[in-house]
């Protein structure tokens, strides 16, 4: 078994995969339908079906097709959300999105919460926020439809999909066309924020296997904050939320942007685990008297 683990460590090391030996185990274990602390101890020979699916998984990795696509499966928020080549592979820094929009609501709200998520992909903000609110009601809006299958399946494993509606449409249109102006109470988002110019440049994993739809932002990565910001003051309720995810060095452009549109107020941004600016708030303001 190690020698096994060892090899394909080599194989994925000499391809440029930057974690081999993790890869590796996760792969096998894959392979096996176990988990990875499975593998430890373990003393069986690998049957043959599980070592040609092993080298078939392992030949994909060793191209740089992202393990998540090859396991199925990526953990966010504790919970193992499917993916497929359809969504964007959920980051950890996006729990940092979640837990500033848990933070806000719990602050400030008060009775039946109605939340939207746009551009759900994986579903992973929409289902994490259904998980801690189970009083709320979601709304999560994607323009793919293969994108909202794998998040409605999702939503149906961790039993949410009676409290969150799929919308599929451009960015917020589909939410108007629900009736839903005026009444949410956190609009939130991770929208595409690479610059065109920038996506060739980016790890082989993500420019030659995740959509591109899902990470280009236009020329300065800003687009679809404009059009979030554009359109947010006329979805949220007074007292309602706009949570915008921003890439490294984005912050203080959006928060410019923001702070120029009408009805919004902004509030100090939320920095990730690794201390970089990774979630730009406003609110519209509470209505007189």
């Amino acid at each position: 078994m190690d020698t096994l683990l060892q090899g394909a460590a080599e194989r994925l090391r000499a391809a440029g995969v930057p974690t081999p030996r993790l890869d590796a185990e996760c792969l096998l274990a894959a392979a096996l339908g176990c988990n990875r602390a499975a593998l430890y101890g373990r003393r069986e020979v690998v049957p043959a079906e599980a070592a040609s699916r092993f080298a078939a998984l392992l030949g994909r990795r060793a191209a740089r097709e992202p393990i998540a696509y090859l396991t199925g499966i990526r953990e966010f928020w504790s919970l193992p959300l499917k993916v497929t080549p359809a969504v964007l592979v959920p980051r950890p820094e996006t729990e940092t999105l979640v837990e500033a929009v848990l933070d806000c609501l719990r602050a400030s709200a008060s009775g039946p919460l109605t939340v939207a998520d746009v551009g759900t992909g994986s579903g992973a903000i929409a289902i994490a926020l259904a998980v801690e609110l189970r009083e709320a009601r979601g709304f999560a809006v994607d323009v793919s439809p293969g994108a909202l299958a794998v998040a409605a399946e999702n939503a149906r494993r961790f039993r949410v999909d009676r409290r969150v509606t799929f919308l599929q449409g451009d960015w917020t249109a589909p939410l108007f066309a629900a009736g839903l102006a005026g009444q949410l109470d956190a609009l939130v988002a991770n929208p595409p924020y690479i610059p065109t110019a920038e996506l060739a440049a980016l790890d082989p994993e993500i420019v030659r296997f995740e959509p591109r739809l899902a990470l280009d932002g236009g020329p300065d990565g800003l687009a679809f904050h404009r059009e979030l910001a554009a359109t947010a003051p006329r979805l949220l309720r007074p007292g309602g939320w706009l949570a915008l995810e921003v890439g490294a060095g984005q912050a203080e452009a959006v928060r410019a942007l923001l702070a120029a549109a009408p009805g919004l107020a902004v509030h100090p941004g939320v920095r990730d685990l690794a201390h970089r600016d990774r979630v730009c708030l406003v609110r519209r303001p509470e209505a007189a008297g």
